[in-house]
């Protein structure tokens, strides 16, 4: 199969939206033992319900007026000063700070919408007077999977915590794929060029791995300022890793909201030239398994034992991913992440390096 091969919905007029909105999984005992093993897991000073006691909120709105999901949130003052001290040391813990960092918390926002219903802490190094934030969630067994897996199997380095019901993560930095189109005509030829390539490598990262949902809203893109690989395009939201049980919901060239990257690709690039990115992309991936192929390892054996979707959604994922591979081997896979592990296998084990010369086995997943 080639990247032409998967038409986006806009033009194929195929629905791209799930038949329900996700189901938040709890952490299962086999994925804490692997994030107590890897010291993701330790006790936190600030539990995700402790935000939930705030009086009241106001909606807020975009440059245009617009209503967003989030709402500002407004605390009594005294329970607000107590929440502050936690924060501000759960920030310095997240960043591996010994001592708290000195920060100065501009506000809080609130996202019912959102899977994992997060809080939004803005705040202010008072050192350097520059703005950040991180986020408080409930705690997602998909997420945490999909946020281990990108760690894993890219070069994007995401910090998180996890303890019980709470799930705290970093910013990631750069602009809301959405929001980069708005400015896309500025670009030069050469830029759309080097932008193609860099969504055609973000595409087969995802579907490599099944991680689902990566509308342009989902994904950020950075301007790198390098001369190789001027631009970075990233995930921000792992809900959907290995959830859907459709083929095509695991590549975001099919989303209609990503027609523009899969147009401009399509246009500036011929079959050759993606295909080549496309090998070269899974030639990367497969370094990376070998060098995280212990962790990587310990996590998909988490995974195996994992109940992360509906039954239907495997039955139905497998068997398209049988017809896509030309395979029957996903017909064993009960679960997830018996069908991420596999599709891993599918896509990487040729690209793995050869054995070395006293041995009869090259790397394996």
């Amino acid at each position: 199969m080639h990247f032409s091969h998967i038409t986006n919905a806009a033009l194929s007029n195929e629905t791209d939206r799930p038949m329900m909105q996700k189901e938040v999984y709890p952490v299962s005992n086999a994925l804490q033992q692997y994030l107590a093993h890897y010291k993701k897991d330790a006790e936190l000073p600030l539990a995700y319900n402790e935000l939930l006691h705030y009086d009241y909120s106001n909606a807020i709105k975009d440059a245009n007026g617009k209503h967003t999901h989030w709402e500002r949130v407004v605390y009594d003052k005294t329970l607000l000063k107590q929440l502050e001290q936690k924060i501000t040391m759960l920030y310095a813990q997240l960043k591996h700070n010994k001592h708290p960092s000195t920060i100065q918390i501009q506000s809080i926002d609130f996202c019912e919408f959102a899977n994992s219903m997060p809080f939004r802490i803005n705040f202010i190094h008072t050192g350097t007077y520059t703005e950040d934030r991180f986020y408080i969630k409930t705690a997602d067994a998909s997420r945490i999977y999909g946020l281990e897996l990108e760690q894993l199997l890219s070069h994007n380095h995401i910090n998180f915590l996890y303890h019980q019901n709470t799930l705290v993560e970093e910013h990631i930095e750069g602009i809301p794929g959405d929001h980069f189109l708005e400015d896309f005509d500025s670009l030069t030829k050469t830029e759309k060029r080097a932008l193609s390539e860099e969504f055609i490598r973000f595409n087969e990262r995802c579907f490599a791995r099944l991680l689902g949902d990566m509308r342009s809203y989902n994904f950020v893109v950075l301007k790198n300022g390098d001369a190789i690989h001027p631009f970075t395009i990233k995930a921000i939201d792992f809900d959907q890793q290995c959830y859907e049980g459709k083929l095509n919901l695991y590549v975001p060239q099919f989303y209609k909201e990503n027609v523009q990257y899969v147009q401009t690709a399509t246009e500036l690039l011929d079959a050759p030239a993606i295909e080549a990115i496309r090998i070269a992309e899974r030639e990367q991936l497969a370094q990376l398994a070998v060098k995280n192929k212990r962790k990587l390892s310990a996590l998909l054996h988490a995974m195996l034992r994992d109940e992360i979707a509906d039954n239907y959604k495997v039955v139905s994922l497998r068997k398209e991913l049988n017809a896509y591979h030309h395979t029957h081997r996903f017909s064993a896979c009960k679960t997830m992440g018996s069908i991420v592990k596999q599709q891993l296998k599918q896509l990487l084990q040729a690209h793995l390096p050869p054995p070395p010369a006293n041995r009869t086995a090259g790397a394996t997943i």
